[in-house]
């Protein structure tokens, strides 16, 4: 299943692509795509329906159709950093012997197509296309061969970072990871069931048409089973958390010289099977 918010923001409804690529409304079946709607046994419920029998919603999505972060009320949004070797090159860095972790704020999500802001001041914000893993049943001590099992399904993010604040400002990488609209979601949660193997997804990000990544998941460090597994060490995971696995390498800061986003310009991104984002950049 492809599981879908749209509508405007603040406003948005449950949803399910169909085969034929149209919105069907979810609303008389749950609240919204997040929480206990995640959970398996939920999940199962909706995977039994048929989609034709569900309200046609008007509109063609990511055109005349807004879609909203594909999860919602999510409780953790947690990022992994340096988690393939060769961006973790080009950023001048060293591939850590353990997953690196951050945070973005909840309040940094927007929709996979909405206005991406470049902060006030800001001089160094870049990109980063990221495979999003949403938590369906929760738990610690979570071991790595039962990890996947925990997983509900997969997204697009981009993972919009400022670079001076991230790296120079002082204090941890969150300060430049969580600015509003610098996490993009979606267009649409993919159940698992749909990706049989997350470690074998090509993904890319253009900027104003010239492609800058170009990657695979299958060139993480550490891979999807080991980071649910890892994470859940140091926390529990509950349904609807998000984590951002990391990016290939061909972000702004690893040009030479390195660029940056300014407003006016275009992001367009994807991963296979995952859909496409596309952010048009704005002064804040």
């Amino acid at each position: 299943m492809k599981l879908l918010r749209y509508g405007l923001p603040g406003q948005e409804k449950p949803g399910l692509l169909d085969a034929q690529g149209r919105v069907r409304d979810l609303s008389g079946h749950i609240a919204d795509v997040g929480g206990t709607a995640l959970l398996p046994q939920q999940l199962q419920v909706l995977r039994a329906l048929h989609p034709e029998s569900l309200p046609l919603v008007a509109g063609i999505p990511q055109q005349d159709l807004r879609l909203g972060p594909c999860v919602a009320g999510v409780g953790k949004f947690i990022c992994i950093g340096l988690n393939y070797s060769d961006h973790a090159a080009e950023s001048g860095m060293q591939v850590p012997p353990e997953p690196v972790v951050f945070n973005k704020w909840t309040s940094a999500m927007c929709g996979p197509d909405d206005a991406v802001e470049i902060p006030r001041g800001s001089l160094k914000t870049d990109w980063e296309v990221e495979l999003g893993v949403v938590i369906g049943q929760g738990g610690r001590y979570i071991s790595e061969a039962d990890a996947l099992s925990h997983v509900a399904g997969y997204c697009v993010i981009n993972d919009v970072s400022e670079r001076e604040y991230q790296l120079e400002r002082s204090g941890t990488w969150d300060k430049g990871k969580g600015c509003d609209t610098f996490g993009p979601i979606g267009p649409w949660l993919v159940t698992a069931d749909e990706i049989p193997d997350p470690q074998a997804l090509s993904m890319w990000l253009d900027v104003d048409g010239k492609r800058f990544q170009n990657g695979s998941t299958s060139t993480m460090v550490y891979g999807v089973a080991h980071l649910v597994s890892y994470l859940s060490r140091f926390m529990s995971l509950q349904s609807g958390d998000v984590i951002s696995t990391g990016t290939p390498p061909g972000v702004g800061m690893g040009q030479k010289p390195p660029v940056y986003l300014r407003a006016g310009q275009t992001m367009r991104l994807g991963i296979q099977g995952l859909g496409v984002q596309t952010q048009t950049t704005v002064q804040a």
